[in-house]
C-alpha cells in the first residue's frame, strides 16, 4: 500500500476498514509457561455423539444404547465417546493456537480421561505451552509442544493431552 502525503485525501485508503485475519499464532508468538483459554465453550448433544460413534464404526454400547447404559453402574447413562471429547478439545484451541499457521500434528501422547462427559455437558479448553524450538531439518519452522486441558460445566478435568505441532515461522517480505 503507498503511503499518502500529508493533506491529500485519498478516500479510498482513509474510508477503507482495517482488516484482521484470524489466524493462529506463529512460532515466534508462542511463549512458553502461557496458558491459553479457548472459549466459547461446545456443548455436546446427543446427536454430536451418536453421529461421531456411528461415523467412525465404534459399536460400543455405552455410547448408543441408553437402555443398556442404564443398567451399568456406576453412571447408569450413556457416555460421550472419548474420542469425540479429545478431538473436540484439540479443535476447540485451532482458532486461537494453530489455524492457518500449523504445518503438522506430529504427535499426541499423555492422554487421560479423569472423568466422562454426557450429553447436555459443556466443555471448556485451555492449552499451556510447555515447549517450542525451532526444526532442525526444516527451516522456516518450529516444533511446539501443547498440554491441553478439557474441563466440564463445573470445572472438571475430562480430557488432557500432549501434542507436538509443526508451525510455521512468520514469513517476513525482505
Amino acid at each position: 500500500m503507498s503511503e499518502r502525503s500529508e493533506g491529500t485525501a485519498d478516500t479510498a485508503e482513509t474510508d477503507a476498514p482495517r482488516r484482521v485475519v484470524q489466524r493462529g499464532l506463529w512460532l515466534d508468538e508462542f511463549e512458553i509457561g502461557v496458558v491459553y483459554e479457548h472459549r466459547p465453550g461446545r456443548t455436546i448433544t446427543e446427536a454430536d455423539n451418536v453421529l461421531f460413534t456411528t461415523l467412525t464404526m465404534n459399536t460400543q454400547a455405552l455410547h448408543l444404547d441408553a437402555a443398556f447404559s442404564e443398567q451399568l453402574p456406576p453412571f447408569h447413562q450413556r457416555l460421550v465417546n472419548s474420542m469425540f471429547t479429545l478431538s473436540t478439545l484439540i479443535g476447540l484451541s485451532v482458532a486461537q493456537l494453530t489455524q492457518g499457521t500449523i504445518v503438522a500434528n506430529l504427535g499426541f501422547s499423555e492422554i487421560t480421561f479423569p472423568k466422562p462427559l454426557f450429553h447436555g455437558d459443556t466443555m471448556y479448553a485451555e492449552t499451556v505451552v510447555t515447549d517450542k524450538r525451532e526444526s532442525k531439518s526444516r527451516p522456516g519452522e518450529g516444533i511446539v509442544t501443547f498440554a491441553h486441558t478439557a474441563r466440564n460445566q463445573h470445572g472438571d478435568i475430562v480430557a488432557t493431552a500432549i501434542r507436538k505441532t509443526l508451525v510455521r515461522k512468520e514469513s517476513r517480505p525482505t
